[in-house]
This record gives C-alpha cells, sequence and structure tokens, in this order.
C-alpha cells in the first residue's frame, strides 16, 4: 500500500538543491490506517503483556524496586543507539563515587534519567506542564546540558536546516523539515496528542514516535527524546499501572529494521509496516520486563534471607540491603550519607553484606573501597553487553 505522507519543499543553493520533507498531520489518511488481524494479535499480545507487566511490579512493596534498574537500562540502551559505550556498571559507580573512565558518556545517560525525572514529575503533578512542545523542550535542555551536543542549542527548537546522512543537506540521506514549518508541525502533534481519536493508545504512540522523528525539531538529542516520548505516552494515557515499560531494548536489537521502517513511513507511506514492527517491539519489552522483573523478585528474596540469616546480621545491615535496589554500589561514605550514620557503623553494615555473599568489593584496595551488588547489575546488563 502507497500513501503519500507528506510534500517535499526544495531548497538551497543555486549550485546545490536541498529537499525538505514536511510530514502531513496525524493521523495517516488516504488511506486512513486501519489495523489488520495480524496487528489486533500484536496488539492483544502486547496489552496483555503490559497486564503481566503490572502484576509483577505489585509483587513487591515498591515498584521502586524495578525503577531504578529500567530506567537506567533504557537511559543506556537509548544512548547506545546514539552510539555512547558507556555500561551499567559505569552508571552505577559514578553515582557511587562521581567519577568515570568514560565521564562524557556517563553524563550523557545521567542526563537521560534528569530528563526522563522531570518530565515524569510536570505529568504528575497537577500544576505541572502537559505533554506539549514547550514540556520537550524543558526537557531537551536537560539532556543535552554540560554534554556532547550542549552548544546545539539545548530547550531551543531548531532554527537552521539539519539532516541526516551524509555530509551536509544536499546528500543527506533524510532532510527534516525547515525551520520555518516547525512551529506548526509541533502544533499539530500536540493537538493530535491531546484529541480523540479511534486507533488504540498503544498504537498512537507509535505514531507520535514517528512523527516526532520525522519532524527532528532539535539540532541534537532527537532519537532519544523521541523514544522517551513513547514511555511518556504510554504513562499520559494510563495503558501500564507501573512506569517499566521501555521499548529501547528491543529496538536497538533491531536496529537497522528500526530504521528501515522509519524511513519507509517517510518514502512510501508504509505505516502499517512500522505499526506490525512497532507493536512486536513492544510485546517484546513488556515480555523482556517481565522475565526481568521476576529475576530481580527472586534475587532480592533470596538474598534477603542471606542477610536475615547471617551471623553479623543487624538492622543497620537489613535496611542497607533494602537501598541496594537503588544504590547497587556503594561506598563507606555513600553509606554514612544514605542510613546517617557513623563511618564504623556503615563499615560494618558493608562488611555484612559482604560476608553473606551479596556484595563484592570491586577494588582490591583497603581505602577508598567501591561495592558492589554484581547479580542485580549482571541481570540488568545481561541482554545488551552492558557490564
Amino acid at each position: 500500500m502507497v500513501r503519500t505522507t507528506g510534500v517535499y519543499r526544495n531548497t538551497g543553493t543555486v549550485d546545490e538543491a536541498v529537499h525538505c520533507f514536511i510530514p502531513h498531520p496525524l493521523p495517516p489518511r488516504e488511506p486512513e490506517l486501519v489495523l489488520s488481524t495480524e496487528q489486533h494479535a500484536l496488539l492483544q499480545r502486547a496489552e496483555a503483556a503490559m497486564g503481566r507487566l503490572s502484576v509483577a511490579a505489585s509483587m513487591v512493596p515498591s515498584a521502586q524496586w524495578f525503577l531504578y534498574g529500567f530506567v537506567r537500562k533504557e537511559a543506556l540502551v537509548s544512548s547506545q543507539i546514539e552510539g555512547t559505550q558507556a555500561t551499567f556498571q559505569d552508571v552505577a559507580a559514578f553515582e557511587a563515587t562521581r567519577q568515570s573512565d568514560r565521564p562524557a558518556d556517563v553524563e550523557e545517560v545521567c542526563n537521560y534519567i534528569v530528563a526522563l525525572d522531570y518530565i515524569r514529575h510536570q505529568l504528575r503533578n497537577p500544576k505541572g506542564l502537559p505533554i506539549s512542545r514547550r514540556l520537550l523542550c524543558e526537557a531537551h535542555s536537560r539532556l543535552l546540558a554540560g554534554v556532547r551536543g550542549n552548544d546545539r542549542l539545548p530547550g531551543k527548537i531548531r532554527t537552521t536546516q539539519n539532516w541526516i546522512g551524509g555530509s551536509r543537506p544536499g546528500n543527506a540521506r533524510f532532510v527534516p523539515p525547515p525551520p520555518d514549518a516547525l512551529d506548526k508541525l509541533l502544533a499539530d502533534l500536540e493537538q493530535w496528542i491531546h484529541t480523540d481519536d479511534p486507533l488504540p493508545p498503544l498504537v498512537r504512540a507509535g505514531l507520535a514516535h514517528v512523527q516526532f522523528e520525522t519532524i527532528h525539531p532539535f539540532l541534537d538529542g532527537n532519537g532519544r527524546l523521541g523514544r522517551m516520548l513513547i514511555t511518556l505516552l504510554v504513562d499520559h494515557w494510563g495503558l501500564l499501572d507501573s512506569t517499566l515499560l521501555y521499548p529501547s531494548l528491543s529496538f536497538k536489537r533491531r536496529q537497522q529494521e528500526y530504521y528501515q521502517h522509519l524511513n519507509a513511513v517517510r518514502q512510501n507511506g508504509d505505516w502499517e509496516g512500522w505499526v506490525t514492527f512497532y507493536l512486536d517491539c513492544m510485546a517484546e519489552a513488556a515480555e523482556d520486563g517481565i522475565a526481568t522483573a521476576m529475576t530481580l523478585f527472586d534475587m532480592i528474596d533470596t538474598d534477603r534471607q542471606k542477610i536475615v540469616a547471617a551471623p553479623q546480621a543487624s538492622v543497620t545491615a537489613i535496611r542497607l540491603f533494602e537501598l541496594l535496589p537503588q544504590h547497587p554500589m556503594l561506598t563507606v561514605g555513600l553509606v554514612v550519607t544514605l542510613l546517617q550514620v557513623t563511618k564504623p557503623t556503615a563499615q560494618k553494615a558493608l562488611t555484612a553484606l559482604e560476608s553473606a555473599g551479596v556484595l563484592v568489593e570491586t577494588t582490591g584496595k583497603k581505602r577508598d573501597r567501591l561495592f558492589a551488588y554484581e547479580r542485580y547489575l549482571a541481570e540488568l546488563g545481561r541482554d545488551v553487553g552492558l557490564v
């Protein structure tokens, strides 16, 4: 099926023409997007898996037990798609020590986490910003603060032409809309997000992602922010009780196919192909989340029992263990701060967790020691080489 999803505007100079693509507003039309039997089955699979993911999250006292790891894994993988090399342990160690062998890459990942936390705070605050151009600009400013791309107008809609692939717009693989078209395109996308549409919300989140990526409103960071938009719309439309659905790992596993489907929408109007691919990825993401959540649940429950039964067990050691899913790498100083205890008490708690086989000291030093909840970190990094 072929449909026209936008128009080209010719710009450039006398010596070199540039063909900018301006997408039509959502939803797809001429013909309208109608889900096939296969796509309905994929949608049902994804929604059922999301329901099971909510159940998995409800099995622990708080979804915060999983949220630390899931958010950071999404931040890592989404940043890896854009070329960073940071690992899960790099991020955890940096959060514990503020030091890293890959400071630039780690700071990019940490900025992603800051941006996502900011957006979620705004959306849950009755007086906060809704999903809008302004909110995305605020998130973008946090995404690029002090890292690669911070000279490319963080938080500002671009006022110059950008492009994807090639050395200049004239030989690029894809040239997004010109700057003077961005205001209307972003206004149309925002209006569609907040307008009723008969398409299922999960499908709509996938369409919004493609539209944002096609508009490419910033000079840098569009891919990460566009993937973040899927997660935010899943939250916004109440499709999941917990915030544990992150699609970037599925996109990264099939990265070339991901880019091919984005391009096929622009070139051939193939929204159907994108929706099939996207729903399959969302079902896979939810199923990944279930498997990881259940593994972590069993691991944490087993390790808690180890601590309680350990000869060196103490109230402080148990309190420290309960913080491990949010702080999987620790120093003595960090434990002092987290538990508000003395340095000797902090050291005893770390020693108790190490003796029970829960923590592993990673430096081999007698001073400035760093302890890791290695099994937890290994599980979160298992699929994508993040350890």
